[in-house]
């Protein structure tokens, strides 16, 4: 692995990974991140293991011994991984599961024809209820209640079945919320995923590329949508109205959209267009470019906001050119 300066601060790495031209399109950290440094990287090539934050990274499926390497689209853990270890990777055909921190795999298949899974959520509650959904390109809504080792197809009501992103209600447990965005709106299932109604966002502003809900959900009813061409929007009623925001800022595609789950009251927002990186410290009444990713050499493909101690902490960006770039959070000193 070869190091080089990213031309930020002192602090961040550009790491390079064994392909060119292979660019990174997700990145997942295990909720232990700041004690055991995993993290994992997905990329056309497959999916990229780091152990050490970072810094350096393997083919994570090199022991399946496969005749191809299967493409990796979305990473979940376990929200109690310190005690059972799981996670899962999405990928064409089917769904990859660890229950050994990812250094073993098992492949969990979905009903045939093989669906390509485009996005995962994984229940708050899985310790109790072992409950995670897979959307896919063209097949709609899997989920499963048994820790995903059987998969249905639920979708009642689902008339999109392109999904391109998908948010869990942090009170699942409760509310059994599931939203999905697709490529003619937001849809939202009030039962687990078993049926979906269409929300009150407007067709014309599609297709929904990005999927974000706050953590005080239950409290305030916040979900917002990031768009193709029509920005960023916002519903502070669980998705049957909304308001623009960021319209002078934001530009291009809202490719992601993270939002801060502890620290203020007011949730702090990350949103990465197709200029960069935008910051919102109150949910997105006022923003700023982050200053670190204007010398970034290289177009940022996707990003991973780790939680700091008062909001969004450090951040990791993949890049178009199959690198990851470590860069400081929004919040002076919060990289760790």
């Amino acid at each position: 692995m070869m190091h080089q300066k990213s031309g930020t601060t002192q602090d961040d790495r550009l790491v390079e990974n064994p392909q060119e031209e292979d660019p990174v399109y997700a990145l997942a950290a295990s909720p232990l991140f700041a004690e055991d440094g995993l993290c994992f990287a997905v990329r056309s090539s497959g999916l990229y293991r780091s152990d050490d934050r970072g810094i350096t990274w393997h083919a994570a499926f090199e022991e399946l011994d496969m005749e191809a390497t299967p493409t990796a689209t979305s990473v979940v853990f376990s929200p109690d991984f310190a005690n059972d270890q799981m996670l899962f990777v999405g990928s064409l055909g089917g769904i990859f599961r660890s229950n050994e921190g990812g250094r073993i795999w098992e492949i969990v298949p979905l009903p045939s024809p093989p669906p390509l899974v485009s996005t995962m959520v994984i229940s708050p509650n899985y310790m109790h209820d072992g409950t995670l959904c897979a959307g896919t390109f063209e097949d709609g809504v899997f989920c499963s209640a048994d820790r995903g080792n059987h998969w249905v197809a639920w979708n009642f009501g689902l008339f999109d079945l392109n999904v391109l992103a998908s948010a869990i209600s942090p009170n699942f447990e409760v509310d059994k919320t599931l939203y999905v965005g697709v490529e003619s709106g937001v849809f939202r299932s009030t039962n687990g995923g078993r049926a979906w109604q269409e929300v009150g966002f407007d067709t014309n502003l599609a297709p929904v590329l990005s999927l974000a809900i706050s953590p005080y959900y239950i409290e305030d009813g916040t979900l917002l949508v990031g768009t193709e061409t029509k920005g960023l929007w916002i519903s502070d009623d669980r998705g049957n109205t909304w308001k623009s925001i960021g319209e002078k800022q934001i530009s291009g595609s809202v490719n992601e959209i993270l939002i801060s789950s502890k620290g203020p009251s007011v949730p702090e927002l990350l949103v990465h267009d197709d200029n960069g990186l935008l910051f919102s410290p109150d949910l997105g009444s006022t923003w700023r470019l982050l200053e670190s990713t204007t010398t970034v050499r290289g177009k940022i493909t996707c990003i991973l906001a780790l939680d700091g101690h008062n909001g969004i902490g450090q951040l990791l960006a993949g890049l178009d050119d199959g690198s990851v770039l470590r860069l400081p959070g929004p919040h002076a000193g919060t990289l760790s």
